[in-house]
């Protein structure tokens, strides 16, 4: 009896230690929190990110994880305080680049 609890408790621990160190997992916990300031005075959203299979995901107010395109903060704008602003016909790329946010004006 003895030599069976002892070949449980063996492959239960080694069970714990396998799947300790199966990688990383989606879904896991959150690392930081990213805040979005409208552009058009829409006001302020914040939302966690964590590290998912393909990259950063952003989570949006409803729940809903969206995958981070050039920036988290950003995509969080988009989404959320400057939606229909981004859906303007004259919206040519509705997120801010690696530059910041450019606007070009024509004069009329």
């Amino acid at each position: 009896m003895s030599l069976v609890r002892t070949l449980i408790v063996s492959a239960a621990v080694l069970a714990t230690v396998v799947s300790a160190h199966a990688g990383p997992r989606t879904g896991g916990p959150t690392t930081d929190i990213v805040v979005a300031e409208s552009r058009f005075g829409n006001g302020t959203v914040s939302g966690p990110v964590r590290l998912a299979r393909f990259g950063r995901e952003v989570r949006l107010p409803g729940g809903t994880w969206e995958p981070c395109k050039r920036s988290c903060s950003e995509t969080l704008r988009v989404n959320t305080v400057d939606f229909w602003q981004a859906k303007e016909p004259n919206s040519i790329a509705p997120e801010c680049g690696v530059f910041g946010c450019l606007t070009l004006r024509y004069p009329r």
